[in-house]
């Protein structure tokens, strides 16, 4: 097949799925990963598609990618910012996590801690934390979204508003280059804010593919948290950003 038709094949494929992993495209057309990674660093280029490492996924400011695709992208990276983020989460401490695979991985790494009291409006977090006898869970009421699990709506914000906890641990979809935080969901994205306002310190997790990206719904910006925890240096502008607030900046 030629290079221009493979092009092709793999924008229709990530029309439909939202994400696609490298070794699945050597398996579907039959050559070699030398020659997949080549088509889409050129797709990637050409500003048709976002890579990532085992994969690419589609541009859109107005569409996140498919949860089950999201669960999949920079696992690895995900893995180590989870890690970091709990190293500097105490025992006993009170904290809010949100909507995202980031905080799932999150909710994860925090299985060795002791005593700690969460409020979450994620069923997928609250699912591993409560394999914990010690760990208070405390599920935010809401409407549920069927495809990933998060609980959202105002009846969700008033519920976080009750609470004044010790850690507030958000994602983000994008970070544009003046600190703008980013995201697909109007209704998560005023989750989030009540989160950041009813929190004494505010973690953001967000690996490297998340710098740039735009999305359609503004969250706040970067100087309204205390610690960004990702797998890459941020660009110059943002490093500027976070050094003008005192942001610590996490390089996991």
């Amino acid at each position: 097949m030629k290079q221009t038709q493979r092009h092709l094949e793999i924008l229709d494929v990530l029309t439909r799925q939202g994400f696609v992993s490298t070794e699945d495209l050597v398996t579907h057309f039959d050559v070699s990963p030398q020659t997949i990674r080549r088509d889409l660093n050129d797709l990637a280029e050409q500003n048709k598609i976002r890579r990532h490492h085992g994969g690419a996924s589609l541009h859109s400011s107005t569409v996140n990618t498919a949860y089950s695709a999201r669960k999949v992208m920079q696992l690895k990276e995900k893995e180590r910012i989870a890690r970091e983020v709990a190293a500097n989460i105490p025992d006993g401490s009170s904290l809010f996590i949100d909507i995202g695979t980031t905080t799932e991985a999150i909710a994860r790494a925090l299985l060795d801690h002791r005593e700690l009291r969460i409020v979450t409006n994620n069923l997928n977090v609250a699912s591993i934390l409560t394999a914990k006898d010690d760990f208070t869970v405390i599920i935010a009421g809401g409407e549920i979204r069927n495809r990933d699990g998060g609980i959202v709506g105002e009846a969700t914000r008033d519920f976080i508003g009750q609470f004044r906890m010790d850690y507030g641990v958000i994602g983000i979809s994008g970070i544009d280059s003046d600190g703008s935080l980013l995201d697909f969901d109007y209704h998560e994205v005023k989750i989030a804010q009540a989160i950041i306002a009813h929190s004494r310190q505010v973690f953001l997790a967000a690996d490297h593919t998340k710098f740039g990206r735009n999305a359609m719904v503004n969250l706040g910006n970067l100087s309204q948290i205390h610690a960004l925890f990702t797998d890459q240096e941020p660009p110059e502008k943002l490093m500027r950003l976070m050094s003008q607030h005192q942001i610590e900046c996490h390089i996991c």
